[in-house]
């Protein structure tokens, strides 16, 4: 192996004595100095079950790390639970910390000049923030995702972090009894892992596995199971032989990796959070990526499936029933993976599917095979029109009524929006509009889950149309648009949409539109004003002044 990054730089110039002392403080030794130095970015806290069993990961990751041949350092990376945080100001300050993630990582590789890092994460902006860091510093490098968590159980029924939101919808509208309530509330959450559906986190881990950025399986491991750390000291390994090879990150996320990462989302019905997350991804890989691109993709790409939120099962599950390796081989027997893209793991997509079958097993229903997909095109759709000219993402899949026209009823915050739902004051027919939630005028694009769940559990979902230039959990479904661009804030037209306008999304014709004339819109804007800054210091004011549009990712280093 080559002199590593760490050792040239402390054996050159006047710096070598103070610095190598340092690291003989932290244990160092003589040979130390010519192993290559492995960061651990350690995203383990108390805040959320996602992240309360990371600890024995990076434990883990640190043993196959010096098992290898390696010297391990760990630092640290915060975490905001999306679920916790969920109809709180807390909220903003989920995408927020995509951006601190990713800067945690790129400034403690670059600023150690760490010769390799590994990410182990589990919440849902863990996995992109990650992702970006190690993008950006691009030294060789692995994601080791947190795990699933394991359902609950209540009455026979699996439980998960949406059920509760649903049934406060459902408790509120008398449709279940305050016994029924409690005992989901206490039992949806039954340990350690990340939210079990194919919601932000699943998605994402799912796609990192597919972008050939983590091991085969590991993306859909449950946290509390021994594989998960078996695959943790695993990535260690293999990352080291990344060192050696000079194999980093970059020439790795390509944007033929980009589509396969993308047909897996399709494919698995994964989160509209995904397409935000790519765009951002891209945009640290330096990777040629745009929003309409994700339209391209879901025309070839079936649904092929049956997984919660709008499904019937969680990844548990399908894990079991072959995992990402058997997804992704369905693809590519069918034309729609690109088998030659290089992986972490030094071999290619197809070498590392070579032994996964060629079609799903009989036993299983979660998966299914490319001629009886559970629906022919993806389920993501970008919808365009005076409303958004920019683009908007949309759940299309499995609406009886894929085209809705109806009053516009506006809220310029999520929480009045909420208050209207719970008072029974909206009723089927409805567009919902809540605005001034982008990345700037939060800030930071909070999720609408607890609005959406409780149009769910009042039977609503299918009935009453929600359009946002905020974001959605990956636990929603329904007849939902969010990430709407430009977003209110910045002069989009979502700002001048007023009480009782019509409006119509149409899925068919991938358009959302303001029914009302230019001329009217002309003079709405000549008397528009945009609202003061909310926040004017601190992380949520700096986020807001440099954030780039939903579109392009809501990142915060685009000056081009």
């Amino acid at each position: 192996m080559s002199i590593n990054r760490r050792s040239r730089n402390i054996t050159e110039g006047v710096a070598r004595a103070p610095n190598r002392s340092m690291y003989y403080a932290l244990g160092y030794e003589e040979g130390d100095f010519k192993k290559p130095m492995i960061g651990v970015a350690n995203a383990h806290s108390t805040i959320t079950p996602c992240n309360s069993g990371l600890q024995k990961l990076a434990d883990a990751a640190v043993a196959g790390i010096e098992e290898a041949g390696g010297n391990a350092q760990v630092f640290g990376t915060p975490t905001i639970s999306d679920g916790m945080a969920m109809g709180t100001e807390g909220m903003k300050y989920s995408l927020v910390s995509r951006e601190v993630i990713a800067d945690c990582v790129e400034t403690c590789v670059q600023g150690q000049w760490m010769d390799g890092v590994l990410v182990v994460g589990g919440c849902d902006k863990n996995m992109p923030g990650g992702m970006m860091g190690m993008l950006r510093a691009n030294v060789p490098a692995i994601y080791v995702y947190g795990g699933t968590i394991l359902p609950g159980h209540y009455k026979g029924r699996d439980l998960n972090i949406v059920s509760v939101f649903e049934a406060v919808g459902e408790f509120s509208a008398g449709r279940m009894n305050e016994e029924d309530f409690c005992q989901i509330e206490r039992r949806a959450i039954p340990g350690s892992g990340s939210c079990g559906g194919m919601y932000t986190a699943n998605t994402m881990s799912s796609a990192f596995e597919a972008l050939g950025m983590s091991l085969p399986y590991s993306s859909t491991m449950a946290n509390p199971h021994d594989e998960k750390v078996a695959s943790a000291k695993e990535s260690a390994r293999v990352l080291i032989e990344a060192v050696k090879a000079d194999l980093k990150p970059r020439d790795i996320v390509t944007r033929k990796a980009i589509e396969n990462a993308v047909a897996v989302i399709m494919a698995t019905g994964g989160s509209t959070n995904a397409v935000l997350h790519f765009l951002a991804i891209a945009h640290a890989a330096q990777v040629e990526w745009g929003i309409d691109d994700f339209e391209r993709m879901r025309t070839r790409v079936p649904v092929l499936c049956d997984l919660k939120p709008s499904g019937q099962y969680l990844a548990v599950d399908l894990h079991q029933a072959g995992g990402i390796p058997q997804v992704m081989k369905i693809l590519l027997k069918a034309g729609l993976m690109h088998g030659d893209c290089m992986t972490i793991t030094g071999k290619t997509v197809a070498e590392n599917l070579a032994d996964v079958p060629d079609a799903p097993r009989a036993d299983q229903d979660v998966i299914r095979p490319i001629d009886d997909p559970m629906y022919e095109q993806g389920h993501l759709a970008i919808l365009k029109g005076n409303l958004s000219p920019e683009g908007c993402v949309a759940k299309i899949t499995g609406l009886k009524n894929p085209v809705m026209t109806g009053p516009a009823r506006v809220f310029d915050d999520e929480q009045s929006a909420l208050a209207a739902i719970m008072a029974r004051h909206i009723v089927p027919g409805d567009v919902m509009v809540l605005r001034y939630l982008g990345p700037k005028g939060a800030p930071g694009m909070p999720e609408m889950l607890a609005p959406t769940s409780a149009l769910i559990g009042q039977g609503l979902g299918e009935t009453v149309g929600l359009v946002t230039d905020g974001r959605f959990s990956g636990g929603t479904w329904g007849m939902v648009v969010g990430h709407v661009s430009p977003e209110a804030y910045a002069g989009g037209n979502i700002a001048l949409v007023r009480e009782g306008d019509s409006i119509t999304i149409d899925a068919h014709t991938l358009s959302l539109q303001l029914n009302v004339s230019d001329e009217e819109l002309a003079r709405r804007r000549a008397v528009w004003k945009a609202p003061a800054p909310r926040y004017t210091r601190g992380v949520l004011a700096k986020f807001a002044m440099n954030a780039s549009s939903a579109s392009s990712g809501a990142v915060l280093d685009k000056f081009d």
